[in-house]
């Protein structure tokens, strides 16, 4: 029996997040273990790294399995990529250490959030962006930006219903960049707590809006206050990007 790590990219807009659940079979994890049972003829579990949400995409999400298979680690992504649809796409496959778990490793983690700031909204970019119309002041939003990076505990960024008791996280950097019309920010940090990148992406939009002010926000976390920030963004305008394992 040995230990498979896979990297995998997916469009997440027609399934309901990474984890597998009893009323859906539309989920990442679910597609990939289905999948992974046609390749070698038995059920294998497969571990992710985390959880994304209904419609949160990914470049670099990672997973494991253990399984006893005569295929090739390095050919593994080709027999699951002849089976797998179109918006699911294992872009690497290798055997890894048998103490390797995606989860409980140190790594650092990196996402995107995408806001497409234009006039009109661009139908061949529904997809992976969040369309603003209004304008956005994107030098206020980085001076809110600074806030956030470091070791803080970030419960004020955390959607009711997690289990999580340790709401300390750290954010290494967190950066926002204006290219013609898409405005990205880009945030890492050694983990996220349930929906923090998109509410810290919907509390820098009422920033750049003007209906908060830069200096708010070290304030609404020194508070822990979930009701001072902004709303959780649009799950659309969210790409996991790649995870770096120390």
């Amino acid at each position: 029996m040995r230990t498979y790590k896979l990297t995998i990219a997916y469009d997440g807009t027609n399934y309901q997040g990474w984890q597998r659940q009893s009323d859906t079979d539309r989920t990442i994890q679910g597609i990939l273990e289905e999948t992974l049972e046609n390749c070698i003829g038995y059920q294998v579990q497969i571990d992710g790294s985390g959880r994304t949400d209904a419609g949160v995409h990914a470049e670099g999400n990672v997973a494991v399995f253990d399984c006893d298979t005569t295929i090739p680690s390095d050919k593994i992504k080709y027999a699951l990529n002849n089976l797998l649809p179109e918006d699911i796409v294992v872009v690497e496959s290798i055997a890894a250490e048998d103490n390797f778990h995606p989860r409980h490793c140190d790594c650092r983690k990196t996402y995107q959030y995408r806001i497409l700031n234009t006039a009109l909204p661009d139908p061949n970019r529904r997809r992976n962006t969040y369309f603003y119309r209004g304008r956005l002041d994107i030098d206020s939003m980085r001076r809110a930006a600074e806030y956030i990076v470091g070791t803080h505990d970030f419960v004020c960024f955390m959607a009711s219903g997690s289990q999580v008791k340790d709401t300390v996280r750290t954010v290494y950097s967190l950066e926002l960049e204006r290219k013609d019309d898409i405005i990205t920010m880009t945030i890492q940090g050694n983990g996220f707590l349930y929906n923090m990148v998109r509410i810290i992406a919907g509390t820098l939009l009422m920033v750049g809006r003007g209906q908060m002010r830069p200096e708010e926000v070290e304030k609404i976390i020194d508070k822990r206050d979930r009701k001072g920030a902004g709303p959780t963004a649009p799950a659309k305008g969210l790409t996991l990007k790649v995870i770096e394992y120390e």
